[in-house]
């Protein structure tokens, strides 16, 4: 299909044929472009029977391409070993076959530079002739002279198909009978890019629509995808020299997306959902230094931070860490190995305060989704520190706007703070309940332990009602909210799910339930600090007055 009229499709026999309308009338814009050899068009197998599916055929116009920058510009070469250029959209045709080509050469690939109208590159292979050689070859002046470019590819490793990256000049990428390599300096050296790619034949591949991703069609019958080019297109002597280099991440799109995947099958996987963020480092970093991965919302204000470790960490970008609210917290874990560093920073704000131990039945405490904008990463380490800027974007199927977004995340951060606040006081009150029943264990046969373990009896009966209807105390399982009814923290947790179930302005009903909800647990949690400023420090004015040590030593007899 032509880069400049969608309307024109081109298809190849042993000449060019071009359709202007769909394909029902096509005229032939070439002479024969092949060797036309008819000693190799007789007819294949026998005696008993013919073997004949046209695959046997010499004569073919194997590859063809139009130039992306040029209209008019058609490259055409064929599978008897035939190159040849048109610059006035067929009218013409002049031969352009590499003079270092072997005759009968299988033209496998011709790719037409995206940056320049007379540069293409060539793949050709001779496997059939028992010629293994990888054959590379470029022009830069509509094909009047080529350099081979095969430096860094094994001898006997043959080439199916070349292509260059439109997102970065010089950039190609070669498929081999073996696997994938890359070139940074158009074809001058050579170097795998095989990854975890299997040892397979590529006969083809593309860089996507987006210009993001490499995707290679293997004789295996699979596809498969190098999920982001970024690092590729960035890359360079000067960066690979460096101590630490931060890659700008990608463009990121905010769409939740489903992953599937069998371990031990060959179904396909989709790429994380988040930010992906690539980065160098020549050198572990030092126990003494402070590593850290961190991300700023676009007002420059810490979202999460992220200590760099040499231990394998998940990649899963903190579903869990960074709890706590604002930028507190520094618990998950990034990669710190030598080499390149792939890290996937889920796009959540930081988690409510969590219970240990709780279950919720339909609530969670979780943070909230960023709103689309620009973001930046920030890597620090060996006392040195990079930052890029990235763009986390809206789905543009939908159509929820920019404020309602917002409003959406600005519900979804007041919902997780107020669980922080219903949990912060939970864990309080069991600090207080914890220490003063040490104490009066501790006291064992001390003649104040009577008067001290009833005050203390009395204030904790106060608060353990207040954290009985802030969180559901009873429930062991998942199935025990059947039996024990879900209390305060885990009805206002449960509204994130409502708010965040699609990308839209949360509803007013949901505003009314957290007020009231909220307006509940503001009452109880009038109750708690009535309690910690009165009956507390009354308590600890007891144990003082009392004079009760800070250490109670048990008695122990002296030996005899």
């Amino acid at each position: 299909m032509s880069h400049f009229n969608p309307k024109v499709i081109y298809a190849t026999a042993n000449r060019v044929f071009k359709t202007t309308d769909e394909g029902m009338s096509w005229q032939i814009v070439s002479p024969d472009l092949t060797r036309n050899d008819t000693t190799k068009m007789a007819s294949s197998g026998g005696p008993i029977t013919k073997d004949n599916t046209s695959v046997e055929y010499y004569g073919t116009i194997f590859t063809f391409s139009e130039s992306p920058v040029e209209r008019g510009v058609l490259w055409s070469g064929s599978d008897d070993g035939v190159v040849q250029v048109s610059r006035d959209g067929g009218a013409t045709w002049t031969k352009a076959t590499p003079g270092g080509l072997p005759d009968w050469s299988m033209v496998s690939i011709i790719d037409a530079s995206p940056f320049d109208a007379g540069t293409a590159w060539l793949a050709a292979n001779r496997y059939k002739l028992d010629d293994f050689k990888p054959y590379i070859h470029r022009t830069t002046d509509f094909g009047r002279s080529w350099s081979k470019i095969v430096r860094g590819i094994p001898e006997g490793e043959f080439v199916h198909v070349v292509r260059e990256d439109p997102n970065r000049k010089g950039l190609l990428y070669a498929g081999t009978e073996r696997g994938v390599y890359v070139s940074f300096n158009s074809g001058e050296n050579w170097q795998p890019l095989q990854l975890n790619l299997p040892g397979v034949p590529i006969h083809d591949m593309a860089v996507s629509k987006n210009g993001k991703d490499l995707v290679v069609a293997t004789h295996g019958r699979s596809f498969w995808i190098l999920d982001d080019l970024t690092p590729l297109h960035q890359l360079d002597n000067k960066n690979a020299k460096s101590d630490a280099f931060l890659f700008a991440p990608r463009e990121a799109y905010r769409g939740g997306g489903f992953s599937f995947s069998r371990p031990g099958s060959t179904i396909g996987k989709n790429p994380p959902s988040g930010t992906v963020v690539y980065y160098y480092l020549r050198t572990p970093p030092a126990k003494k230094d402070s590593a850290t991965l961190e991300f700023l919302d676009p007002a420059g204000n810490l979202i999460k931070s992220f200590v760099l470790i040499t231990e394998k960490p998940s990649d899963s970008g903190g579903e869990r860490g960074g709890r706590g609210r604002g930028g507190r917290g520094t618990d998950p874990k990034a990669p710190a190995d030598p080499g390149m560093n792939r890290f996937v920073w889920n796009m959540r704000y930081p988690d409510a305060v969590d219970v240990p131990g709780a279950i919720m039945w339909g609530g969670t405490t979780r943070g909230p989704e960023a709103v689309p904008g620009t973001y930046e990463a920030r890597l620090t380490v060996g006392g040195k520190t990079l930052s890029r800027k990235f763009e986390y974007r809206k789905d543009p199927r939908l159509g929820a706007t920019q404020d309602d977004l917002q409003a959406q995340f600005d519900f979804l951060i007041q919902i997780r703070d107020r669980v922080s606040d219903a949990h912060e006081a939970v864990l309080a009150i069991r600090d207080i309940r914890a220490q003063t029943d040490d104490l009066v264990m501790r006291l064992d046969k001390h003649p104040s332990k009577q008067a001290v373990s009833d005050s203390a009896k009395a204030m904790n009966d106060r608060l353990k009602s207040i954290e009985e209807e802030i969180i559901q105390v009873k429930i062991k399982s998942g199935q025990d909210a059947l039996n024990y009814p879900i209390k305060l923290n885990n009805k206002i947790a449960a509204l994130t799910g409502v708010a965040a179930s699609a990308d839209t302005r949360p509803t007013k009903q949901a505003h009314d339930v957290f007020d009231d909800l909220s307006g509940e647990l503001g009452t109880l949690l009038d109750r708690y600090h009535e309690i910690v400023g009165r009956d507390l420090p009354a308590f600890n004015a007891l144990v003082r007055s009392l004079e009760i040590p800070a250490v109670i030593v048990r008695s122990v007899e002296r030996p005899k």
